[in-house]
């Protein structure tokens, strides 16, 4: 039995308009000015949610987060301080044993958690390398079927023990991208690795070769990380590869001085290469200079509750928040560019072609108890209702429907009327 339409009535649009939104086959089939006493249905094949002037965005997008990582769903677990990179790594993986609670099981807590907050697509790393193998991926790719009914999930084989120096990973990158990871992933090619051309010709080679996008997490910062996102910026421009590669974290844009963030900015944009941000305490790559220049970028939440830091929520909003705070984004246009650093600008980073609130666009979308997106990007207020594929995944009346199953409709929460 196909799923009733959804009439979603009395939305208000991020452009400030009242308007009522038809979600037919997964898919928003119209949208209309709100039309008023449409808040009932007296057809079997059409259900209507009021939403009572509640913002309504597509779903938000968290474009890094490390689902194989999180201790999310597990007793509360101190932070230990460690050294160098490599020894936190390793101080990662002991944690980790220690616990006694799978990959799965850890992932799909903060998956449910992610949902509840109105996300409605994200891109993991996982971990591949000589220990681990291809174990967090099959965890992983696992956790994505049960939860395709709610969340889309995109896997980037991350190497975080090198590419060249760890024996092996090279091999184990090209399995997990035959296995079912999205994207390849590397790590601070001259800090980590000490061979830029080694770890970036391992890594270029394999996205040429399966046909896959690029996530690199590059940590290297002054000149030093600025001639890495130059030499990354050049590669892609040379395979054609613009639109299909992100650098994260990138904190050497926010060290180099204001020629040489010129230059490595217009090769950031020239080339096509996107930058991910979590919004760090130091050096975070300036957003405006950025967008002055062309350059995509857009957030994640990096890790949430794990080895590397106790804080994190999966809570998108809050990272638009802090993105905003670091960056004085204050006005109500900057707090609109805010907002797309978790929407429109992730999405497009992440390849996700039909997504938006449009006709035609993909049903997947949140409800918000705010009034305009500015309001929602600085008080990040409650989600009222989560859609993905048109049908309800969660609501305030902390009711989630169960995947595949029609939900329980009842009206949400009121917002600003």
């Amino acid at each position: 039995m196909e799923d009733p339409a959804v009439r979603l009535t009395n939305a208000t649009l991020p452009d400030g308009r009242r308007a009522d939104i038809l979600l037919r086959d997964g898919r928003i089939e119209s949208i209309c000015d709100h039309q008023p006493n449409t808040e009932t249905s007296d057809s079997a094949k059409e259900e209507t949610i009021p939403l009572d002037g509640a913002l309504l965005l597509p779903a938000l997008v968290d474009g890094h987060c490390h689902l194989d990582k999180t201790f999310f769903g597990v007793t509360w677990q101190p932070h230990r301080r460690a050294g160098s990179l490599r020894e936190r790594i390793a101080d990662e993986r002991a944690m980790r044993k220690s616990i006694g609670v799978s990959v799965t099981d850890r992932a799909t807590a903060l998956a449910h958690r992610m949902v509840s907050l109105g996300t409605g697509h994200i891109r993991s790393h996982v971990d591949i390398d000589p220990e681990t193998k291809l174990d967090g991926l099959h965890e992983l790719l696992e956790v994505r079927e049960a939860l395709r009914g709610r969340l889309g999930i995109q896997l980037v084989a991350f190497p975080q023990s090198g590419v060249v120096t760890a024996r092996g990973v090279a091999d184990l990158l090209d399995a997990a991208l035959s296995e079912g990871a999205d994207l390849i992933g590397g790590l601070d090619p001259a800090g980590f690795d000490g061979d830029v051309d080694g770890q970036l010709d391992v890594v270029f080679g394999l996205a040429d070769w399966h046909n896959v996008g690029i996530d690199i997490h590059l940590h290297d910062g002054g000149e030093f990380g600025a001639r890495q996102l130059q030499a990354i910026a050049e590669r892609t421009k040379a395979l054609g590869l613009g639109g299909k590669v992100t650098v994260s974290h990138a904190y050497a844009l926010g060290q180099i001085d204001h020629d040489e963030l010129n230059r490595t900015a217009a090769a950031l944009a020239g080339a096509g290469v996107a930058i991910m941000t979590n919004g760090p305490s130091r050096s975070m790559p300036p957003l405006r200079v950025l967008r002055e220049h062309g350059v995509r970028v857009f957030a994640g939440s990096d890790n949430i509750q794990d080895a590397w830091w106790p804080y994190g929520t999966g809570d998108m909003l809050e990272r638009a928040t802090i993105l905003g705070l670091q960056a004085e984004l204050m006005t109500d246009d900057d707090l609109k560019y805010a907002s797309s650093l978790v929407t429109d600008s992730a999405a497009a980073a992440l390849g996700l072609t039909d997504y938006g609130l449009k006709p035609g666009c993909r049903a997947d979308l949140v409800a918000i108890a705010a009034s305009s997106v500015p309001e929602a990007i600085a008080a990040h207020p409650q989600r009222l209702l989560v859609i993905h594929g048109g049908r309800v995944v969660s609501s305030a009346t902390g009711q989630p429907a169960d995947q595949g199953e029609s939900s329980n409709r009842s009206k949400p929460s009121s917002a600003t009327a």
